[in-house]
């Protein structure tokens, strides 16, 4: 009767986890997705690892945004691309503020916020028509967690 009741339990255990992983996507590699700044010609290019292996060994995912060097943890999560850096803030933006306006966006000043641990702007002239949204936060230990993503503003 011990037996059954263990048998039991662990096929529990057992339909819990598969329940869990279907919830959370079901992703067996359990590396996040890595992205790469597009290609000279506008497009996606494939990402290669990093030398510092902080990207989870994942390659072959494309993002349309520029990243600077040393981003880590980079992922692609529903048209947002995550990432950190080590960086300050000021540095974070002014990489954007530069990439961006040299590729022919329009920052709209109206709209970006300075904080003391966090920042955003906002770009035009994105073909979609939408808007590039910049958001950084300070870690406090010499990095910045950057999120970038396309929004109707």
């Amino acid at each position: 009767m011990k037996k059954i009741g263990i048998l039991i339990a662990i096929l529990a255990l057992v339909l819990a986890s598969l329940a869990c992983q279907t919830l959370s996507g079901g992703d067996d590699s359990g590396a996040p997705e890595i992205i790469s700044p597009p290609s000279e010609d506008g497009g996606g290019v494939e990402s290669q690892p990093a030398e510092n292996g902080d990207n989870g060994g994942a390659s072959g995912v494309t993002s349309e945004f520029p990243l600077p060097d040393g981003a880590t943890n980079i992922q692609e999560m529903g048209g947002s691309t995550n990432f950190q850096v080590k960086m300050t803030l000021d540095e974070a933006m002014k990489f954007y503020m530069d990439t961006f306006t040299s590729s022919g966006y329009t920052e709209r000043p109206i709209l970006t916020v300075t904080a003391e641990t966090t920042f955003s702007m906002v770009f035009d002239g994105h073909e979609s028509g939408k808007a590039i949204v910049v958001q950084g936060v300070d870690f406090g230990d010499g990095t910045v967690n950057v999120n970038i993503r396309l929004e109707d503003v």
